[in-house]
C-alpha cells in the first residue's frame, strides 16, 4: 500500500476526535494498528509507516487501535475505543486475548459443509452483542452444499431480523452482496472456526491473494487452517478489513449482556418460572421447559444459553483474579520504583 494516507481513509471517526486536546493536534501524531508482531505493533499514521516496539507501560493493544505518537514516534496515550473484541486465551492458560478494535461490522463466517454448527455462530453473536457491532453471518462454500437454503432458514430463524448472507467464496459476484457494508472509511472484521473459507473470501473481496488459503480435507469436508495472525488491510471499496486467524477455540468471557441480549427471549421466560432459583431441570413450573414441550423454544439453543453462561462466568472470574495480580504486582513496581527515587534523594544524586 501506499505510506501516504489519510486518516479518513484508515476509518477515523468524530468519536475519536473528540478525544483530543488542542495540545494533541499541536504536539502528537495519529495512527493506526495495522499488525500486531511479536517485536511490537506496525502503526499507519498520515506521514508512513511506524514499527513501535513494545514496552511493559503500554497498555494492551491490538489491530484496529488508535493511537498518539510524539513527534520522535513513541507511544503517548491510547484511544478509548469504539469497540473491543476479546476472548479467554485458549487453552488452559488464564489470559485475556484481544482480537479486534474499533471495529463497525462484524462479518461471522461459517460454511455450509460439515463445519455447519449454529450453537458456535451463537457464540460470535453474543461476542457481537456484547460490543455493540452490527453482525452479518456470512455462510460460505455455497457450491459444496445442496441445501443452502435449508441452512441459512436455521440461522435466520436465531432472529428474524439478523443479516444472513450465502456465498461462493471463490465467486467475485456471488461476493458482491458483502459489499453494502463496506463502504469507505468503514471498519469490517472476519471471524470465524479454523477452516471456514475465510481466508478465500477475503482474498476474493480484496481482489489479490493477500492470505494463503488450504483446500479441503477429506476425510471431513473441513478446510485447513491458514491466516495465522491479525492484520488490517485496505478494500478497492474503500473500506478497513482486519483479517484474524480461525479459532479451533472461543473462550467467551465479560459476555453476560451480550449473552442476555441474544437470548432474550429464553431470559423473559425464566424470569416467569415459579421458583425464583429455577435450574430449568425437572423442577414444577418451569417455564422454560414448557416453552420446550410446546415447541416454542429449541431445545439445543436453550441446552447452549446456559452452557455459554456458565463459561462466562467461569472464565470471567479466573480472568478478575487474574487482572487483580496483574494491578497488584504492578503496584508493587511503582512502590519499588518511588522508594528506590527516594533513597537517592536522601543521598543527594
Amino acid at each position: 500500500m501506499n505510506s501516504k494516507i489519510t486518516l479518513s481513509q484508515l476509518g477515523w471517526q468524530p468519536v475519536f476526535q473528540q478525544q483530543l486536546t488542542l495540545e494533541d493536534l499541536e504536539q502528537t501524531r495519529i495512527g493506526r494498528i495495522l499488525a500486531h508482531h511479536r517485536s511490537g505493533y506496525s502503526v499507519q499514521t498520515e506521514q508512513g509507516d511506524v514499527h513501535l516496539p513494545m514496552h511493559h507501560a503500554m497498555p494492551p493493544m491490538t489491530v484496529g487501535d488508535w493511537l498518539l505518537l510524539d513527534l520522535n514516534q513513541q507511544f503517548v496515550r491510547l484511544l478509548e475505543r469504539s469497540s473491543l473484541f476479546s476472548r479467554k486465551a485458549a487453552g488452559s492458560k488464564v489470559a485475556e486475548q484481544f482480537i479486534a478494535a474499533n471495529v463497525d461490522t462484524l462479518f461471522i463466517v461459517s460454511s455450509l459443509n460439515n463445519d455447519f454448527n449454529l450453537s458456535r455462530i451463537e457464540r460470535y453473536l453474543a461476542l457481537a452483542r456484547e460490543t455493540g457491532v452490527e453482525p452479518v453471518i456470512v455462510l460460505t462454500k455455497q457450491d459444496l452444499c445442496d441445501d443452502h437454503d435449508k441452512k441459512r432458514a436455521e440461522v435466520q430463524r436465531l432472529n428474524p431480523l439478523l443479516m444472513v448472507e450465502t456465498v461462493n467464496g471463490l465467486d467475485p459476484t456471488s461476493c458482491d452482496v458483502l459489499n453494502n457494508w463496506c463502504g469507505t472509511g468503514k471498519t469490517v472484521a472476519f471471524m470465524g472456526s479454523s477452516g471456514v473459507g475465510k481466508s478465500t473470501l477475503v482474498n476474493t473481496l480484496m481482489g489479490d491473494d493477500i492470505q494463503q488459503t488450504g483446500g479441503i480435507r477429506e476425510d471431513d469436508s473441513k478446510g485447513r487452517h491458514t491466516t495465522t495472525s491479525r492484520s488490517l488491510h485496505f478494500m478497492p471499496s474503500g473500506a478497513i478489513l482486519i483479517d484474524t486467524p480461525g479459532m479451533r477455540e472461543l473462550q467467551i468471557a465479560d459476555c453476560e449482556s451480550g449473552l442476555n441480549a441474544l437470548f432474550a427471549d429464553i431470559d423473559r421466560l425464566a424470569e416467569q418460572c415459579r421458583f425464583s432459583d429455577c435450574q430449568h431441570q425437572s423442577e414444577p413450573g418451569c417455564a422454560v421447559l414448557q416453552a420446550i414441550d410446546s415447541g416454542e423454544l429449541d431445545p439445543r439453543r436453550v441446552k447452549n444459553y446456559f452452557k455459554l453462561l456458565r463459561e462466562q462466568a467461569r472464565n470471567s472470574e479466573s480472568l478478575n483474579k487474574q487482572r487483580e495480580r496483574a494491578k497488584s504486582k504492578q503496584l508493587g513496581r511503582h512502590y519499588k520504583s518511588v522508594q528506590s527515587e527516594s533513597r537517592l534523594l536522601k543521598k543527594g544524586y
